[in-house]
């Protein structure tokens, strides 16, 4: 069983109406929007890199039981100026666009000076976020572009940098109770500083007509260790008095990335994880708005994904999705996906793993300070003010991770995820209980699974009282794909809105609820 990675896929922009075999709650009524790469190949250009390929949005509106599809390219300027040149022509981080052989030389000098201090692409292929009252597609530069959540028309372009000192922004976003977002960016050697930056937007902003980041305002900044090797990540953690980031020893290298155009290589082949270095675990007090004084780390590690974070008795516990190395984005230049497709191949597992991290140093030097009971992390004290976590292992091969975001923040017991045991191409997705570490499955036989979305029930008082929703793509295009709704209790299918349509493959969603 393949997925063929690299194939265009068509957009359908006008509504179509699923069949809908079982029934759909009656209280299930939103839109559930998903983003990821579906176009690869322009003219006699093509992408290196799966995450490069043009943004295409698709959705599911959910509304008295029924079921409508669409799916529409996000026509930004990336992908406007490629289609009118029918090529590649906006570089991506995998993939550098080289100019047309028949330009002159003065279009060549202009190509190799904005790749030299380059203008990022807006081709926004990795997430759904909310500032305010609008929607997003993101991706993790600059740029991010607003969309009508209805018709998935694309809209205004929004540059950070006129409201932030932020180069790259991560792509996850975190929501509290009043609606207010917040976001992580890296700001690079600005002012003979790199740092990375914590910003808020308020909910509701953006409501006069103006860009809600008109709004934003920076909650605290955490120095990089080093100047011109800032670390990248993709996620953060934030319960109800904390924000935890992992700066961890993946690395950009912003000289090469400077001159990547010039020596032939992507802006990719300038990340670098450094296994010799260590992981800083930073603990941010929103009350504050600064560092708490102890000094976290761990070994290196490559996390992508937050699973959640809380606090209980005098410590912050956060799980994350970790890998040993950076050989997952490696496993995505599209020339690797078609080898490894049914071959035996080396693959870096990604563990989820629980960190405990004290809120207190008091104890001797060489003393466990995890003084909870339901977990074997440690967190043995230094000197110097430092302390050594160790994780303990709650399950592998598992990414993807969303839970009932009620629970954000808070202790919780279920998380929902896509089973990546065997390779990262996902055909199981799984629920786990972090107290028992027991997991139910689901799988659909020839089915490759996107990242499980939990909705939960209105007025619901268990946590995983509520459905789990996650597009499936039929490994036999000619049968269409579907969205499936799994009860979030039991995780058996409830039921499936089945559209004639060859889905791609995603990566990230936002589901918004009916307001009516």
């Amino acid at each position: 069983m393949q997925y063929d990675y690299s194939k265009n896929k068509d957009e359908h922009p006008e509504p179509i109406n699923a069949d809908v075999k079982g029934l759909i709650p009656e209280w299930l009524q939103g839109t559930l929007i998903r983003n990821g790469p579906g176009l690869f190949s322009l003219g006699e250009t093509r992408y290196n890199h799966w995450f490069d390929g043009m943004a295409l949005l698709h959705s599911f509106t959910i509304k008295k039981g029924e079921v409508t599809y669409r799916s529409k390219y996000l026509q930004g300027d990336t992908y406007n100026s490629n289609m009118q040149a029918n090529r590649i022509v906006v570089s991506e981080m995998g993939t550098m666009a080289y100019p047309d052989p028949c330009k002159n030389i003065f279009s060549k000098v202009i190509t190799f000076l904005s790749h030299t201090i380059p203008d990022f692409t807006d081709n926004c292929a990795n997430n759904i976020i909310k500032y305010g009252n609008d929607y997003h597609a993101t991706s993790e530069t600059n740029y991010i572009r607003k969309i009508d959540p209805m018709t998935l028309e694309t809209q205004e372009k929004v540059d950070y940098l006129k409201y932030l000192p932020v180069n790259i922004v991560a792509s996850h976003t975190h929501y509290d109770k009043e609606g207010n977002s917040y976001s992580m960016g890296t700001c690079i050697a600005e002012k003979g500083k790199t740092k990375y930056t914590l910003f808020k937007v308020p909910g509701g902003s953006g409501s006069d007509g103006s860009p809600p980041l008109k709004s934003a305002e920076v909650v605290c900044t955490v120095p990089c260790r080093s100047l011109l090797t800032p670390s990248y990540y993709h996620s953060f953690g934030m319960t109800d008095n904390y924000f935890v980031f992992i700066e961890q020893p993946l690395k950009l290298d912003v000289l090469k990335m400077a001159t990547a155009y010039l020596r032939g290589v992507n802006w990719a082949s300038c990340m670098k994880f450094h296994a010799e270095d260590s992981t800083l675990i930073h603990l941010i007090d929103r009350k504050t708005k600064k560092e708490v004084g102890i000094k976290f780390y761990t070994g290196a590690m490559a996390v992508y994904h937050q699973v959640n974070a809380f606090e209980d008795d005098g410590h912050v516990v956060f799980d994350v999705i970790c890998y040993d190395d950076n050989s997952l984005y490696e496993m995505f230049y599209l020339d690797k996906l078609k080898e490894q497709m049914g071959a035996d191949t080396m693959y870096c597992k990604p563990k989820c793993k629980r960190f405990v991290l004290p809120l207190s140093d008091m104890g001797e030097t060489g003393e466990d300070l995890v003084k909870l009971k339901y977990t074997t992390a440690s967190a043995v004290k230094e000197k110097e003010g430092k302390v050594l976590c160790q994780g303990e292992g709650l399950c592998d091969g598992v990414e993807l991770p969303r839970i009932n975001y009620n629970f954000n923040g808070k202790k919780y017991r279920y998380s929902y995820m896509c089973c990546v045991d065997i390779s990262p191409v996902a055909t199981k997705i799984v629920k786990f209980d972090a107290e028992t570490k027991q997991k139910i499955e689901w799988t659909g036989g020839d089915c490759f699974s996107s990242e499980p979305v939990f909705i939960p029930r209105p007025d619901a008082v268990d946590e995983d009282d509520g459905v789990v929703l996650t597009c499936i793509i039929n490994a036999k295009p000619v049968q269409g794909g579907f969205l499936l709704v799994l009860d979030g209790k039991s995780f058996k299918e409830v039921a499936r809105a089945c559209i004639d349509v060859d889905f791609h493959m995603d990566m990230h969603g936002y589901f918004i609820p009916d307001s009516s």
